[in-house]
């Protein structure tokens, strides 16, 4: 006898069939999990050290150049020729990560002027302070997913929110809301950032707030859309005539059959945010000077166009980091279209 599938696991089989939205969640998930332990792959320091019979972890303290045998009682600089010498002598050695730099590393030991082309030392050159182009989009990319998931969330949880309301309400709540968000929504969301990166010292977290301010009014419509029709359908009104409390109604029955929407539009959400991320550090309104930012490294390459690697490799990472939400937004959205048969 056949087995007798959920919707939701016919929605997985389907999402899986589309080999190049599956792939494509695949490869996101690795590139973000990777991005998580940058730390183990771009560092300006060496994961371990023996020097001298003793093991050392740069990573997570740190130690003076005396330590090595270095003169003077600072921060041990490991791109340091003397010190990577003292660290090959006599049995002793040290393990670095793939990519000898760190996101805020320069090296005062370069070889070619900055910006420099890519080369052994530095895979994809260097931007124009000087400091490894790979770290700047390993950590780059890192921020602005990161970024781009707390607001898809915030944005998501607002969304769902305001719109619950406003179609479990109907009538004058439903009017109410409507005319709230029609002013809300005219408001200059521009001009507001201008003037509070003038006003605040420039944060993520101060990002973050402003653009959730403004990015849950498109998910609300359909949200609310999604409650208006539920709400006048047999179940709905079958629980009212059980006395169903209508919090009970809301959580139990009108949201988990509401929320086709909301996840269908995730992965185009989280490409807006990290267009917009993107888009306000290439203005110079986004996150505070010296973050990897990939905005930034664009804004490098329209200001070096000599420099060709730094634009080239920042637009591919942002090319295909889009494509893949992309396919995963195509691949989510016949999933979970209720007119596609299973085959």
């Amino acid at each position: 006898m056949a087995l007798s599938l959920s919707p939701s696991k016919r929605a997985w089989l389907r999402f899986k069939r589309n080999w190049l939205g599956y792939w494509s969640l695949l490869i996101f998930c690795c590139l973000v999990g990777l991005s998580l332990v940058a730390e183990l792959i771009s560092n300006d320091r060496p994961l371990l050290v023996r020097y001298q019979g003793e093991l050392y972890f740069p990573m997570v303290k740190d130690y003076s150049e005396k330590t090595f045998g270095g003169d003077f009682d600072t921060s041990t600089d490991y791109l340091d020729p003397f010190i990577r010498e003292r660290l090959g002598q006599n049995g002793n050695w040290a393990l670095f990560a793939l990519n000898p730099y760190g996101p805020k590393t320069l090296n005062y030991f370069a070889k070619a002027p900055n910006p420099s082309p890519p080369s052994v030392d530095n895979w994809l050159g260097t931007d124009d302070r000087g400091r490894d182009l790979l770290a700047q989009l390993i950590y780059g990319f890192r921020v602005s997913v990161l970024f781009a998931l707390a607001l898809t969330f915030t944005g998501t949880l607002l969304g769902i929110i305001t719109g619950a309301i406003q179609g479990f309400g109907g009538g004058k709540i439903d009017l109410a809301f409507q005319r709230l968000i029609e002013i809300w929504g005219s408001m200059p969301e521009l001009y507001l950032l201008i003037i509070f990166s003038a006003v605040f010292a420039p944060s993520l977290g101060l990002l973050l707030i402003l653009l959730s301010l403004f990015g849950w009014m498109g998910l609300s419509d359909y949200v609310r859309a999604e409650f208006l029709r539920n709400r006048q359908l047999d179940y709905v009104r079958a629980a009212r005539s059980l006395g169903v409390s209508n919090w009970h109604i809301i959580t139990r029955h009108l949201l988990p059959n509401s929320m086709t929407p909301v996840v269908t539009f995730l992965p185009f959400r989280m490409s807006g945010a990290i267009l917009a991320l993107t888009s306000l550090d290439f203005l110079g309104l986004g996150v505070p000077p010296g973050t990897p930012s990939l905005g930034e490294l664009l804004s490098q390459g329209k200001n070096n166009i000599d420099a060709w690697w730094i634009s080239l490799a920042t637009f591919a990472v942002l090319v295909i980091t889009l494509l893949l939400l992309t396919f995963m937004g195509d691949a989510l959205r016949d999933a979970l279209d209720p007119r596609k048969a299973d085959q």
